[in-house]
């Protein structure tokens, strides 16, 4: 069992900058990959980034390309996500997630279903 919190949230003009932290606990971090996911009022849930075990290979959705960037500290057992040049297209929940890969594994996971491990939630609201 994995328990994942992610903090960081909160409101921002459009422009500005936010980063989310997610820190986990309960099982070995460095056998997880880590990835965010959003969902908008109304929308399904997209993916946004992810990581593999080590933080050397990440991958991002299209629309965030540029501007986010995730990664971790396997010793501070946190994920993390800069958010740059927020959209207001950007305002959604941010959830962070992990999917048990194994030790060493450079596979990054970015379908939803693929996460077993979800936290509650973070609000992002970008104003215009």
């Amino acid at each position: 069992q994995v328990q994942l919190v992610e903090s960081g949230g909160g409101l921002v003009q459009a422009g500005g900058s936010l980063r989310l932290s997610c820190a986990a606990s309960g099982r070995t971090f460095s056998n997880y990959a880590m990835g965010w996911f959003r969902q908008a009022p109304g929308k399904e849930r997209q993916f946004v980034a992810a990581v593999n075990w080590s933080g050397g290979s990440t991958y991002y959705a299209d629309s965030v390309k540029g501007r986010f960037a995730i990664s971790r500290d396997n010793a501070k057992i946190t994920v993390y996500l800069q958010m740059n040049s927020l959209k207001p297209e950007d305002t959604a929940i941010y959830y962070c997630a992990a999917d048990y890969v194994g030790s060493y594994s450079y596979n990054i996971p970015y379908r939803s279903n693929e996460y077993a491990y979800w936290g509650r939630g973070t609000q992002v609201t970008v104003s215009s």
